[in-house]
């Protein structure tokens, strides 16, 4: 736990040093956000049955969830890049012949990562009230809200980490989880699955997102959950264990390999 701490305070350190990569977690989103909600949202928001009378605004409410999601993805980038330059630079070398667990080299990774993610998520939110997302949630639900995001974002951190370190690359540790950016599309987050053609729409509503979607989409506007916060909670486990002992393997390995 001290080992972790001090792993910690060092990832820390370099979030308030180097913010490029917050800024570029939140701005990729909020440039989706924009695009969808005023090129898009006037169509878009006509097909929504919602009752609202802007259907920019319709849209703007649909849309918020899955925008929220994409920054955990986008961030996943930066987590791959961190952990990648870590391994490439000497100093993860240096850490494995000194007396601390090896463990909190990358719990150190991973909790700082998620406090970024949290903090994208936040000025996300923030930008998506500004364009007209309007959610009837009260304290309890945004308490869930926030909850299911940390769950989510640990989960896919903990994947992202073992991205960073499947190459000696940096540059190719940072193309690797872009194919995370389109699964927030290839799901329910921008229109609904049932909109799909077949073979789509079953990917779309079986794979790991859609349920965190429609859970965030039910807590944000006061809709029963269901099953989708049972299949995100079951999907964020998989992950994330998935993730850790692909982690743990790889950072365990023989240098020369």
């Amino acid at each position: 736990m001290t080992d972790s701490a001090t792993m910690l305070r060092r990832q820390l350190r370099h979030i308030w040093r180097y913010p490029a990569l917050t800024l570029t977690a939140a701005g990729v989103p909020v440039i989706f956000l924009l695009l969808f909600v005023y090129v898009f949202g006037g169509t878009m928001g006509v097909g929504l049955e919602t009752g609202a009378v802007d259907p920019r605004t319709a849209y703007a409410n649909y849309l918020a969830p899955g925008i929220i999601l994409m920054t955990i993805v986008a961030q996943a980038q930066g987590t791959a890049i961190s952990v990648a330059t870590d391994m490439t630079d000497g100093i993860v070398a240096r850490f494995k012949t000194m007396a601390i667990a090896r463990v909190s080299v990358l719990t150190g990774h991973v909790i700082g990562s998620l406090i970024q993610t949290m903090i994208a998520i936040v000025a996300v939110i923030a930008a998506a009230l500004l364009v007209g997302f309007r959610p009837t949630a009260g304290v309890v639900e945004w308490l869930g809200v926030f909850g299911v995001l940390a769950m989510v974002g640990f989960a896919f951190t903990w994947f992202a980490t073992a991205l960073g370190m499947v190459t000696n690359d940096v540059t190719a540790a940072s193309n690797l989880p872009m194919p995370l950016l389109i699964l927030p599309f290839l799901g329910s987050g921008f229109v609904p699955t049932e909109s799909m053609p077949t073979a789509v729409r079953w990917f779309a509503e079986n794979q790991p997102l859609t349920p965190v979607t429609e859970t965030l989409r039910a807590l944000l506007n006061g809709t029963p959950v269901g099953n989708s916060l049972l299949n995100s909670a079951i999907w964020s486990a998989v992950i994330a264990l998935l993730g850790y002992l692909w982690a743990k393997r790889l950072y365990n390995r023989d240098p020369g390999k």
